[in-house]
């Protein structure tokens, strides 16, 4: 006998589902900004009309996702950097970190495709959280601040502007990795050596190219930028094979 070919079932969202739907676009937005507690676990079932069974299952997914985190005795909080439980760059033994070579090359993979496909996709709103950053970074050196914090969202910025969720929540997952990278730039040293003046001005032309909407030109500024943040620091990447020459040139010089 034949087998009967059985119909695909739609499994209909879970309510706990669409509850973290929602607590993770409050947080995505701003509204529960990083370190706030979160309402208890009675206010938010009271709050959704739901049960207290389903928020605690909504926000264990948030906590595995890196948004939330509990702390004993005190209550459920935003993550100070979201996603940071979820990626970690330790090199196989715990606390062992890559060498920055290896941060730098994965930051040119990311962020360059990053920038190139926000020329192209970039939003009224992208160009304005971008602003924003970018803004953030000139008052930074203008009193000799850190500026790692702006730095950071400059680039997540650009990333979600890409168009890709993706690609946008990978580098906020990683970005407080990519934030050792741009630590020595924003230091006091730095800022007196002209280093975080010099990363404004490669910043300036990606936000240039981004705006206008010239993904070569978006490209090759954000590669400059992250080839000369390296060599600011003393790391000359390795040219990848098959290297076009503008990018040989970039890193030879």
């Amino acid at each position: 006998m034949d087998a009967v070919p059985l119909l695909r079932i739609s499994r209909p969202h879970r309510l706990s589902e669409e509850v973290g739907a929602v607590l993770e676009k409050h947080i995505r937005s701003g509204e529960f900004g990083p370190g706030e507690k979160l309402p208890a676990e009675a206010r938010l079932a009271e709050q959704f009309a739901v049960s207290r069974a389903v928020v605690r299952e909504a926000i264990a997914r948030l906590k595995a996702d890196g948004l939330l985190e509990s702390r004993q005795g005190s209550g459920v909080y935003v993550a100070q950097c979201l996603g940071a439980g979820v990626f970690r760059m330790a090199a196989g033994v715990r606390g062992e970190a890559h060498p920055i070579e290896d941060i730098f090359e994965l930051r040119l993979i990311i962020e360059v495709a990053a920038a190139e496909r926000a020329a192209l996709r970039r939003t009224p709103a992208d160009v304005e959280a971008i602003e924003a950053a970018l803004a953030r970074m000139d008052e930074a050196v203008a009193l000799s601040a850190d500026g790692v914090r702006a730095d950071d969202d400059f680039h997540c910025a650009i990333a979600s502007a890409s168009g890709n969720p993706l690609i946008g929540r990978f580098v906020a997952f990683v970005s407080h990795e990519f934030s050792a990278s741009r630590a020595p730039t924003w230091s006091r040293e730095g800022i007196v050596r002209g280093l975080a003046g010099a990363a404004q001005d490669e910043h300036r032309a990606v936000h240039a190219a981004i705006v206008a909407g010239d993904p070569a030109a978006a490209r090759r500024a954000a590669r400059q930028h992250l080839l000369r943040a390296a060599r600011r620091l003393g790391v000359v990447l390795a040219a990848p094979p098959g290297a076009r020459g503008e990018d040989m040139d970039e890193e030879t010089s």
